[in-house]
């Protein structure tokens, strides 16, 4: 004990005059630039930023690394297009891609007749253009809206876009899974409003409320040459008035701009929705020019021109601008939304896959597979609101 003490208790006049008992009860002196760093948070410590280069480095190469690595594998792409018959569907598909990839150019020789139930048929084309490869899906809905009774008539169209959710997803919880997982899921839906220049219909509010919350959709009216300027955008009006009353939240949404340069673009876009298009697969003489067009007996309409219609709006929203960005939120957003609720059941006793699918039994859950928050990439959006319920 004498020597524990006196180790602890350093001897008199040793450059202090208390006792031991009292500089035990002093509480130990802190330099004050410890305690200035102890208060400064962990998020605002002092990092790399505004760190300059002393010479060149090369980062900048790592955009021609994955351009030359996209331009070799190429890309998906799959797009679907809903709405009655003789809208013009497969004849905008192909002006947008600017070849044959509709159904109806793709199978000529078979007689088109309206099917009395929605048969969802889907054709794959791999289209190239200065060396970058699509592999695009089209998928039709012959047989949408043409009946005397349209009850229910989306069920066939949410389960094709859930089993495509749910293809996917039985790939990627596989322990051994392939390096690249095909993706078959629907990135953006065009829906095709009628040219009545009067209101949206009950089907159409029912559609577009219940489809906006598993897939991107993109209203458009369809043959807008057939609406004078002023009825155009009074229809347009009415068609965001519809919209904004029942709460449907189409691409691009408002709530998912990050950023104001992205909320300015966005905006604009979205005054102009739902786009006021016109289709025409045949070339005609403007000018000593060739340009895509309807002929008619006033004059031609101009496909591409924007002063005739807004193709060139739905064009760059779906393949200039925004492509990667409705991939990003249907696979960030949507399917990660059906994943979560997916897997979340799968805990349940006797839960079977989807109707349809290969394969029955529970499923088998890996460490991989587990619930997992949004991923932290551009434009992550949340699920709709819910809508007014409305029956046709």
């Amino acid at each position: 004990r004498r020597v524990q003490a006196h180790r602890l208790c350093p001897p008199r006049g040793a450059g202090s005059s208390l006792e031991p008992e009292e500089r035990s009860m002093e509480p130990p002196a802190v330099p004050e630039e410890e305690e200035e760093e102890e208060a400064v948070p962990l998020s605002v410590a002092p990092g790399p930023v505004g760190c300059q280069l002393f010479g060149y480095v090369g980062i900048e190469a790592v955009l021609d690394q994955m351009k030359i690595k996209t331009m070799k594998t190429g890309f998906e792409f799959n797009i679907m297009v809903v709405g009655q018959s003789g809208l013009g569907k497969s004849t905008m598909v192909n002006t947008l891609f600017k070849s044959k990839v509709s159904r109806k150019s793709s199978q000529p020789s078979q007689e088109e007749r309206i099917p009395k139930t929605v048969q969802l048929q889907s054709i794959t084309h791999v289209i190239e253009e200065k060396g970058v490869k699509m592999k695009l899906t089209v998928t039709d809905t012959p047989g949408f809206g043409d009946q005397i009774n349209n009850e229910n008539c989306w069920d066939p169209i949410i389960k094709y876009i859930n089993e495509q959710y749910e293809r996917y997803l039985r790939e990627e919880i596989l322990i051994t899974r392939k390096r690249k997982i095909p993706d078959t899921r629907v990135h953006g839906c065009v829906y095709f409003v009628p040219p009545t220049g009067h209101w949206l219909r009950p089907l159409d509010l029912e559609f577009m409320r219940r489809l906006s919350k598993i897939v991107n959709v993109v209203p458009v009216i369809a043959k807008a040459d057939t609406l004078t300027l002023e009825e155009r955008a009074e229809f347009k009006q009415r068609i965001q008035g519809d919209l904004k009353t029942h709460a449907i939240s189409v691409y691009p949404q408002e709530d998912f701009d990050q950023d104001p340069e992205d909320r300015a673009l966005n905006d604009r876009i979205r005054e102009k929705i739902p786009f006021a298009v016109v289709g025409a697969d045949q070339e005609h003489q403007v000018n000593g020019k060739r340009v895509l067009g309807r002929k008619t007996k006033w004059g031609i309409i101009e496909v591409e021109n924007p002063a005739h219609c807004e193709f060139p709006l739905l064009r760059d929203l779906l393949i200039r601008s925004h492509l990667q960005d409705l991939k990003d939120i249907t696979h960030n957003v949507h399917y990660e939304s059906y994943r979560v609720r997916r897997l979340n059941e799968s805990n349940r006793p006797g839960l079977s896959p989807l109707n349809g699918l290969p394969g029955k039994g529970r499923w088998h859950m890996v460490a991989s597979c587990l619930p997992r928050p949004l991923r932290g990439a551009r434009r992550h959006r949340p699920l709709p609101s819910p809508a007014l319920m409305i029956h046709p």
